[in-house]
């Protein structure tokens, strides 16, 4: 079964300095019928203007994943990093994933410290197997040429391939395509999967895709993705 969902019909959040829109249940955004699928819980599609960003505060037992689209993110926590002289930045842009463990309790902030530019990014937020564990966090950048025209791991398990390490049964890949770019990719059909566009056209087992839409797959036994325009597409793995 494949079920599309708009981009238009998602949850939606205008704070002056934040717009947000809400894949599912959020904040004040509740919609019974879209609480996640698997045990992805959250992705947010955020847009940050020059010079804001959110403040210090806290999260507990969730993996936490950021991607950013356009312009850069600053991150700053209680674990050090982000403070100069640290081992991590902080700071990640188009092509770098970040990876931050909540676990036992974790406090940090994001900002987006440009004068001009705004900061596009997805928040993504994924159950974790285990609740309590010690607060990590890591960043990796991954280069166009490896997902150009393919799905390119960039979160897992087992941190495979260099993938970010996630503490939670699911896997997540990113894609870029466009023309003549296709793939085939086969599912295992006793786990969810899920796809969200996160800018350009897509088609996706059939279906045509804009910038924000997305598909839920369950039971079915290959994703194909083709006839991208400017594509940027992230797919999920997820554990039943």
């Amino acid at each position: 079964m494949i079920t599309l969902r708009k981009a238009g019909d998602r949850g939606h959040a205008r704070h002056g300095w934040l717009e947000s829109w809400h894949s599912f249940s959020f904040a004040d955004y509740q919609d019974p019928a879209h609480m996640g699928v698997g045990n992805l819980r959250v992705i947010n599609d955020d847009r940050i203007q020059p010079g804001a960003g959110f403040g210090t505060h806290g999260h507990r037992d969730m993996e936490i994943i950021s991607y950013v689209l356009q312009g850069a993110l600053a991150h700053q926590d209680s674990l050090g990093n982000g403070e100069a002289g640290s081992g991590n930045v902080g700071v990640i842009r188009p092509g770098d994933v970040q990876r931050m463990s909540a676990g036992s309790g974790v406090l940090h902030s994001e900002f987006n410290h440009a004068k001009d530019e705004p900061t596009h990014f997805l928040q993504i937020w994924i159950l974790p197997d285990e609740r309590g564990i010690a607060p990590g966090y890591e960043q990796r950048h991954f280069d166009d040429a490896e997902k150009r025209g393919r799905l390119r791991l960039i979160a897992a398990p087992d941190g495979a391939g260099g993938a970010v390490t996630v503490h939670a049964d699911a896997r997540v890949y990113a894609g870029l395509f466009d023309g003549a770019e296709r793939a085939d990719v086969r599912l295992d059909p006793q786990r969810p999967a899920y796809v969200h566009l996160a800018r350009g056209a897509l088609e996706v087992n059939g279906r045509r895709l804009a910038a924000g839409d997305a598909v839920t797959l369950r039971g079915e036994p290959l994703l194909q993705l083709a006839r991208g325009e400017d594509a940027e597409v992230l797919v999920f793995d997820l554990a039943p």
